[in-house]
């Protein structure tokens, strides 16, 4: 029988030191060093000793094991904690407390409210009436909202352990499987069988809510349950820069190793030569590269950590880096995949605004006061006083008794399957089936049409403190086809009406022809509420005479009682009732956006990243967002969406979007415009990059099911990847990771999953980076990620900033270290055709044990931490500046062949120049100074001198620890050199230090320093020609950055800045409803199967959700700007960042417009108007305007004016820090 052990840990105590080793030494580089050690054991071949090796090797073994112990532990710990979970299990007739971990298949478990579902169970029974019961699947599908489950009808009275004992039914059902949203089983008890559903199920990781208690039947237990099965494995990431210089060094390293054709006398010699010179020349490779690779990693991750920029002091969240391997790869990205409930959005829904007969409400104040919220206690004991609108037209509408407003309100208190309890008097707790309905009955309630309780049967609301009880006739249930809902109720009075409610564009078809003045100006209306990104709804009602009532609930009567197409003919009795209906108004809902998502969404737009939303909503609920995040815009020329429910039809529709886009890339209208083809051509998939216009792709969960098939992704893959915006709704947590390995399969691209839920584990896991959100979902997601915080905005720093620059130096590093490695080792190779290819050494053994470890490591790895091209503030700014990084312009084998050639060249200069002066000259008493050990002292302190003006020049942002330690390593190296050739150690080691006086003897003379001075700059200048040119013919964005940088210090001048309102769209129409509503709970209503709830349960719900209301509307920026023209390649707005000002508007980044150049930069304009790589002068693809708030006025004034700090530091070296790195 399966265990219900979750296990996702790697070691225990006794495996941890064999497997980690195993593990580790599957690493070629640490297999090599080990070859390399066993090798200088033998004294037939190595000329150096054996410390040289074991010591660093030792160490990076050591760190490594430690972190993956540090590691494996918090897993263990996660493990623990799950599996010692409490569940109370039946056994023998009573229940008793067991571990989740003991938890096995065909055990009875009772749930309580709010415990988590330890495994897949099919309900038996449930304190609810008629075996219901609720849950919350977040962790599944990252949806909040209420989801209805029921007990097979037989076993729902089952209700006491007793009975539940002799429960003796036997479950056939399908293997285990990741689908979600489907189960198919069948219950064998007492000779009949009964067919199982996924409305049968609970699933591992749901929540039970509002229900007391209830029973299940383990089904699935431990990693056969649909979670562990939709979760991936963790896969061992590395970076492409690891992945790329493992490869190189590998092909490159043979390359220089002295071989001669072995003659028959001398096969034994040349045999040990060669592994000799195998030795002496692993030092292009040392495993100090290795050390300080992990040292710089581990630094990059600190600097995430202490990012105060990136704390969120609302939930006291800082950034947390918790690898150390992929922080370069930040830098790398091209394609983020985002979910969208809790990761874009904050799962809170707002009323926002609202049109009455033609009059709008909840507009902001034209002058951008800050409006005071209302207090409608005085108005209205039974308020909520969570509940935020600060429009006091509207409450006066009210108070006045507007008989449109009071319909409307009327309207919004009946017309919904809301249940309701009253825990004491005057506290309603409201149970919503969507938080779109809670947020519009919370509405109306306030505005004093209270919503109180219902039977089956009827509707109790309070109407401006007077208590009227409705007749429910029938309610006219929601579904996606439908995207409406209607209830027909008889009042005190008798009058029958008919409400409704649902999407302006099936709503408005069916109104009565008097409308068509107030309908043009709600849609209107419609359009504004829209633009800003709302969730509308359109109301109407209709009044019914008794014979029509009575004519047309025999109809549906009829309808509901058919045996065959019972949902059509529904569809057509609630069809025939809903027409004539008179507009009463509309409501606009807020889904509220985390801080700052569309200007991170359009600031990583600009570098360059594409972003995908991969979500388990529906379609109409993600294309608001999209519109709400600016993802999708107006200006868009075309949004294709992809809904076919087979093979074929997707192909259709993926042909036609091709088409499509090729015929409106021959065409100058633009607009947006959703396209439901019905038609489709056959049309190969060609290379889509190249057309004009913006595009956006929306596909759902089933369409992709089939686009994701093995003859259909290509196709998939080449229409999505042309558009700017992907929009997949509908998918299940498997989903989201195959498409990320899709991406990753044809686009061999960089690929980041950003995520909140443990929905989103598989595909967090799948991409190259994962981040995780600390939000309202649990860690799970934040466990299985590589990087978490706690707001989505924080995504533009770590990419755009940390991202960049661990990229940045990570590559210099890397240049900078094969550069001196090769200096170094290839003098072995020159001075080999002197001694016969003796492996003899240069220099001495000491020197070479030192030189990775004190001369020049600690330089380097200053460098490597430190160092920047610009500030960070202009990385936000300038985001083109991330572009070299997804292009991988500074480390591929271009670069890699530029600093090995300058290796070797230095190398030749350090041997033959000293080999040529010394061996003609002599000291001042007419000795020789061509000996070995003036030749070595020379040669070394050239070396050393040449690699310590070299990363002088490469630095571009000096600190006090790079010139400590610059200078340092050149003081260092002096120190250690007297001392090893000093009087001292000989007469301690007379046997280890031989040469006394040879330093002091040679650096006495002046020929040897003429002659390092003479080699230094044979190396030094060329590479200054090199550069001086390199920046004035062929100048990097950066380059042009840092230039305007210091003409704004030299020449300060405010420039005053007005920045539009991000994304203001106009023009086209379309419809802002969204409704994340479930067919089926009117039936539930109606027949009464859902009437009885605990205070316990609903007393858990309003603590659950009334605090969440937040206290503030969104704030509307009112200013636009002028549009002009501008230069190429200038800075996004800055306030993207809340940082500082932008330093102009470009129409190739923003696609806007500049306003003002600042005139400091006029003399840059020529250079401005080029990229940072020579692509730059292809043609841009042209972009939409894209327009973006201003930064809030709470920034301070620090905050938008540059930071001098680090140029002030680099001052002294300017031509250095602005040309050179």
């Amino acid at each position: 029988t399966q265990s219900n052990c979750i296990v996702t840990s790697k070691y225990n105590i006794l495996t941890f030191l064999p497997v980690n080793l195993f593990e580790q030494f599957q690493e070629v580089a640490n297999t090599y060093f080990l070859f390399l050690l066993i090798l200088q054991l033998i004294p037939q071949i190595s000329s150096l000793s054996w410390f040289t090796t074991i010591v660093p090797l030792a160490l990076v073994l050591s760190i490594t094991a430690v972190k993956d112990a540090t590691d494996d532990y918090f897993r263990h710990k996660s493990d623990n904690q799950v599996n010692n979970r409490q569940s109370q299990v039946l056994i023998r007739g009573s229940l008793q407390n067991e571990k989740w971990m003991n938890v096995k298949v065909g055990d009875v478990i009772k749930l309580e409210n709010n415990q988590f579902v330890a495994a897949d169970l099919l309900l038996l029974s449930s304190t609810e009436p008629h075996g219901l019961c609720y849950i919350e699947t977040a962790e599944l599908d990252g949806e909040t909202n209420m989801k209805v489950r029921q007990s097979v009808s037989v076993t729902a009275e089952l209700g006491d352990p007793n009975n539940l004992a002799s429960f003796d039914g036997e479950v056939v059902c399908e293997p285990p499987n990741n689908k979600l949203d489907r189960f198919c089983g069948t219950l064998y008890w007492r000779e009949k069988k009964y067919p199982l559903t996924n409305q049968n199920m609970l699933l591992r990781g749901c929540v039970l809510r509002n229900t007391e208690a209830c029973y299940g039947l383990v089904i699935f237990a431990g990693p056969d349950t649909k979670l562990m099965q939709n979760s991936g494995r963790t896969k061992f990431k590395r970076t492409s820069i690891d992945q790329y210089h493992l490869r190189e060094v590998g092909s490159l390293f043979q390359s220089y190793l002295p071989w001669d054709p072995p003659v028959d006398n001398f096969m034994f010699s040349a045999f040990l030569s060669f592994w000799s010179y195998i030795i002496i020349l692993n030092t292009v490779v040392p495993i100090s590269l290795y050390v300080s690779v992990e040292v710089i990693r581990l630094g990059h991750s600190y600097f995430i950590n202490w990012d105060r920029q990136m704390f969120c002091s609302r939930c006291n969240t800082a950034a947390e880096s918790r690898t150390t391997t992929l922080n370069e790869e930040l830098g790398q990205v091209e394609y983020i995949f985002s979910d969208k409930t809790g990761t874009l959005t904050q799962n809170i829904m707002t009323f926002n605004k609202c049109s009455i007969n033609g009059q709008t409400y909840g507009e902001v104040d034209p002058l951008g006061k800050q409006r005071k919220r209302l207090d409608f206690t005085p108005f209205n004991p039974l308020a909520n006083p969570d509940f935020c609108f600060y429009d006091e037209k509207l409450l006066e509408s009210v108070k006045v008794g507007d008989l449109h407003t009071h319909e409307f309100f009327r309207l919004l208190s009946l017309c919904h399957t809301v249940m309701s309890e009253e825990k004491s008097e005057g506290e309603l707790v409201y149970k919503a089936q969507s938080p779109d309905e809670g947020a519009l009955v919370t509405a109306a309630r306030n505005f004093g049409f209270v919503f109180r309780s219902r039977t089956p049967g009827t509707i109790t609301t309070i109407e401006m403190g007077r208590t009227v009880t409705y007749s429910l006739l029938a309610i006219l249930d929601f579904n996606n086809i439908r995207k409406r809902m209607s209830v027909i109720v008889r009042s005190p009075e008798g009058r029958i009406c008919l409400y409704c409610k649902g999407a302006d564009t099936v709503l408005l078809e069916r109104l009565h022809p008097c409308n068509q003045e107030l309908m043009s100006i709600t849609s209107d209306h419609l359009n504004e509420y829209g633009a800003d990104g709302l969730r509308t709804l359109a109301l109407a009602y209709r009044e019914l005479s008794e014979d029509e009532w009575e004519a047309w609930s025999e109809s549906h009567r009829c309808a509901d009682k058919a045996t065959d197409c019972r949902e059509d003919r529904l569809a057509a009795a609630y069809d025939k009732i809903e027409q004539d209906m008179k507009l009463l108004g509309a409501t606009a809902i807020e889904d509220k956006l985390q801080e700052g998502v569309p200007e991170t969404i359009a600031l990583l737009s600009l570098a360059n990243i594409k972003i995908w939303v991969l979500t388990g909503d529906k379609q109409e609920t993600a294309v608001n967002i999209g519109y709400s995040c600016k993802m999708l815009t107006d200006d868009m020329t075309e949004v294709f969406i992809i809904g076919g429910h087979t093979v074929q039809s997707v192909r259709q529709e993926l042909r036609s979007a091709i088409v499509c886009r090729h015929q409106r890339d021959c065409t100058s209208g633009r607009g947006s415009k959703q396209l439901h083809c019905s038609s489709f051509p056959p049309s190969a998939s060609g290379d889509m990059d190249s057309i004009s216009g913006e595009f956006a792709l929306i596909i759902s969960g089933h369409s992709l099911a089939h686009a994701l098939e093995a003859d259909m992704e290509a196709e998939f893959v080449s229409t999505a990847c042309a558009c700017k915006a992907v929009i997949c709704c509908r998918v299940t947590p498997l989903q989201k990771a195959q498409v990320v390995e899709l991406i990753k399969k044809h686009k061999k691209a960089v690929t980041l999953a950003i995520g909140d839920g443990a929905n989103d584990v598989s595909m967090i896991k799948s991409a190259h980076i994962g981040v995780g959100i600390s939000g309202q979902e649990g860690i799970q997601a934040v466990l299985a990620s590589d990087y978490s915080f706690a707001q989505f905005r924080f995504l533009q720093r770590l990419l755009l900033v940390h991202g960049r620059w661990s990229y940045l130096r990570m590559c210099r590093f890397l240049c900078y270290f094969f550069y001196k490695n090769f200096a170094f080792t290839m003098v072995h190779f020159w001075f080999g055709f002197f001694c016969g290819f003796s492996a003899q050494t240069v220099y001495d053994q000491y020197f070479i044990t030192l030189y990775n470890i004190v001369y020049t490591s600690l330089p380097v790895l200053a460098m490597g931490v430190f160092d920047q091209d610009v500030p960070d503030h202009r990385s936000l700014e300038y985001p083109k500046l991330y572009e070299p990084g997804q292009l991988n312009l500074l480390f591929n084998k271009k670069e890699f062949f530029i600093c090995i050639t300058q290796g070797i060249y230095t190398s030749v200069v350090l041997f033959f120049v000293p080999y040529a002066v010394l061996s003609d000259a002599t000291q001042s008493n007419g000795v020789p100074l061509a000996d070995y050990q003036t030749f070595t002292v020379t040669t070394a302190t050239a070396l050393v001198i040449v690699v310590s003006v070299q990363i002088a020049l490469d630095t571009g942002f000096w600190t006090v620890f790079n010139h400590m330690f610059v200078w340092g390593s050149v003081g260092s190296y002096f120190t250690i050199m007297f001392a090893l050739h000093s009087q001292t150690l000989f007469r301690i080691f007379p046997n280890q230090f031989r040469f006394i006086g040879s330093a002091q003897n040679t650096l006495l003379q002046p020929v040897v320093w003429l002659t390092i001075a003479l080699a230094t700059a044979i190396c030094v200048v060329p590479v200054l020609a090199f550069r001086f040119l390199k920046l004035d013919l062929k100048p990097q964005l950066s380059d042009t950055v840092r230039h305007t940088q210091l003409a704004r210090q030299k020449r300060r001048k405010p420039a005053g800045r007005s920045m539009g309102r991000l994304g203001a769209r106009g023009g086209s129409r379309r419809s802002g409803y969204a409704f994340s509503h479930q067919e089926g709970f009117g039936e539930l209503i109606t027949s009464g199967k859902n009437m009885r709830l605990s205070s316990l349960a609903l007393a858990n719900f309003a603590s659950k959700h009334s605090s969440s209301w937040i206290e503030t509307l969104r704030r509307k920026k009112n200013n636009h700007t002028p549009p002009s023209t501008s230069g190429e390649c200038s800075p996004a707005p800055s306030n993207m960042s809340g940082m500082g000002p932008a330093l102009s508007n470009s129409s190739s980044v923003l696609g806007g417009s500049q306003e003002t150049p600042i005139e400091e930069e006029t003399d840059t304009a020529v250079v401005l108007s080029s990229l940072s790589h020579p692509a730059a002068s292809e043609p841009a693809e042209p972009r939409a305007p894209a327009q973006v708030a201003p930064a809030d006025s709470s920034t301070s004034a620090a905050a938008r004016t540059d930071s001098p700090g680090g140029w002030t530091r680099s001052l002294e070296t300017v031509q250095v820090s602005c040309f050179f790195s």
